[in-house]
């Protein structure tokens, strides 16, 4: 029997106020929901889904990842923009990597537009709201299997 694919789903600052934040841009779905989405997304995988505010303890995660994911899908939020701690924790993966965003930054305020994030992502899907979860777990372990996974 094959070995369980791991992925890692991380979540940047004020993600933990979906649902309540913004309900224009970002809807009504709450950071649970997302969760029980991703998870019934990754058929024949664990997902390891989880939020911080704090830019260090994403970094922290992100090097977790190294030994125990096989991909990893993470929507940075704010950090997308201005963390190049992160681009630099994610440089360090073998492992696919898929950034993912609720809403679609090129379509929103200029300083949105550039992801530091996107330098190390093997791809990148936004502005489908929670579906991009969704898209972006699906994405992320296709490309994990089709690598054959921890490499």
């Amino acid at each position: 029997m094959p070995e369980t694919l791991i992925l890692y789903v991380l979540n940047g600052p004020n993600l933990n106020l979906l649902g309540v934040r913004e309900p224009d841009i970002y809807g009504r779905e709450t950071l649970a929901d997302v969760q029980a989405m991703c998870e019934a997304a990754a058929v024949g995988a664990r997902v390891v889904f989880r939020q911080s505010n704090h830019e260090g303890q994403l970094v922290d995660w992100i090097q977790e990842a190294r030994t125990e994911a096989d991909a990893l899908v993470i929507n940075p939020a704010a950090f997308t923009h201005t963390s190049v701690a992160l681009l630099d924790a994610l440089k360090t993966l073998s492992i696919p990597v898929v950034e993912c965003h609720l809403s679609n930054p090129a379509a929103r305020e200029a300083f949105r537009h550039h992801s530091y994030v996107s330098l190390a992502a093997t791809g990148v899907i936004a502005g489908f709201g929670p579906h991009s979860y969704e898209l972006a777990v699906r994405a992320a372990l296709d490309l994990a299997r089709r690598a054959g996974a921890k490499g």
